[in-house]
């Protein structure tokens, strides 16, 4: 780096400080020489801390965006006959529940519709994604094009952060420890060129809207952005999931309209249940095995309700149903007649290195879950 390059970075520093707005294109290059480590860190830190000081707009979110994806993301480009999907959620939610996106990708795959989930490794609940894939046999270090693979075979794939995300952004997670615009762009990045529509929930009401407008902005095709709610709690204590114990607060993305609604419990179909039946359990694990005893055929509780609402906005997202309460019914069939658990029992043989060693986990599991 030279000083000139140290300067005109410092300068952009001194006018976030000041509360100026950076253009798409700037913000795009500053993150560009975040991830690479092209300004030293004190400089990296400032310029951070200054735009979270500042609130960062969808403009400049849109063009970190475009930095993470254009620098630091391994892509894999499947060969499937139609776009896929992607379910995750920001954490960071007040009320922690059991894993849902994890399970339900293998129960929207049942229904037909190719899932590129994407997650990570638990950050502030009791599992994440990845932590729930290990147990249930999945091998996380397996190469991305294995992924690709169970995409191709199984209409599922698990597509761990840890892997498709280069460098920069794990030199960045490993030392800072306050919040800062890439907690907004995590759960946008895109490694799987097929995607183009994300069902996203949120820890928030307020980000569900930004995530949308962000959504919007990059070119997303469609998206669904939720915050779910209890009965039993305050409206600020709610979950990243659309929930069977409240109201969910949802914003959507669709041909370049952006709606806002409210769903309950009974436009699904189900019975409102309370917080402590998809409360999280205690350990990851525990998780895994409440996740398999649905995925083994009892689709009859509040936990598979909890799934069935989840896996429904998907189908009917993507046109895959008239309406919700089909919708929810035909994720709890895929869930009853063990077609999800054979999409899972694909992921997990396909997404290995050690197929037969995966599988013998997972059926371990299915056991201990029965």
């Amino acid at each position: 780096m030279n000083e000139q390059s140290l300067r005109e970075f410092g300068k952009i520093i001194g006018d976030l400080v000041q509360g100026k707005h950076l253009s798409r294109s700037l913000s795009r290059e500053c993150y560009r020489q975040i991830l690479l480590n092209l300004q030293p860190e004190l400089q990296q830190g400032a310029f951070l801390a200054a735009h979270m000081a500042k609130g960062a707009t969808v403009e400049e979110i849109a063009g970190a965006w475009e930095a993470v994806n254009l620098y630091d993301t391994q892509v894999i480009q499947p060969n499937i006959p139609e776009p896929a999907c992607d379910i995750v959620g920001t954490g960071s939610d007040a009320l922690k529940t059991v894993n849902v996106s994890s399970p339900v990708a293998p129960v929207v795959s049942a229904c037909g519709i190719y899932v590129a989930k994407k997650g990570a490794q638990r950050v502030t609940g009791v599992s994440g994604a990845s932590d729930i894939y290990q147990e249930l046999g999945v091998d996380l270090g397996s190469p991305l094009e294995l992924a690709r693979s169970s995409l191709e075979k199984n209409r599922v794939c698990y597509l761990p952060g840890e892997a498709f995300l280069k460098s920069g952004w794990a030199r960045l997670i490993q030392s800072m420890r306050f919040t800062s615009p890439f907690n907004v762009i995590g759960p946008l990045t895109m490694p799987c060129k097929a995607t183009d529509t994300l069902l996203l929930g949120v820890y928030s009401k307020a980000l569900a809207s930004e995530m949308i407008a962000i959504c919007k902005e990059i070119g997303m095709e469609r998206a669904l952005a939720y915050y779910g709610q209890s009965d039993e709690h305050p409206e600020e204590l709610g979950i990243d999931e659309i929930s069977v114990c409240g109201k969910t607060h949802c914003v959507e993305l669709k041909g370049g309209t952006v709606n806002e609604y409210t769903l309950r419990p009974e436009d699904f179909g189900v019975k409102p249940s309370r917080y402590e039946t998809i409360a999280t359990r205690e350990s990851a694990r525990d998780n895994a095995v409440a996740a398999l005893g649905v995925l083994s055929g009892k689709a009859d509780t509040p936990l598979a309700d909890f799934y069935a609402v989840n896996a429904a906005v998907a189908l009917w997202l993507m046109d895959r149903s008239p309406d919700l309460k089909s919708a929810t019914d035909r994720a709890r069939e895929a869930m009853a007649d063990g077609s999800a658990l054979e999409a899972l029992r694909g992921l997990v043989s396909t997404q290995n290195r050690f197929p037969e060693k995966g599988l013998e986990r997972l059926e371990m599991m299915v056991r201990e879950a029965n």
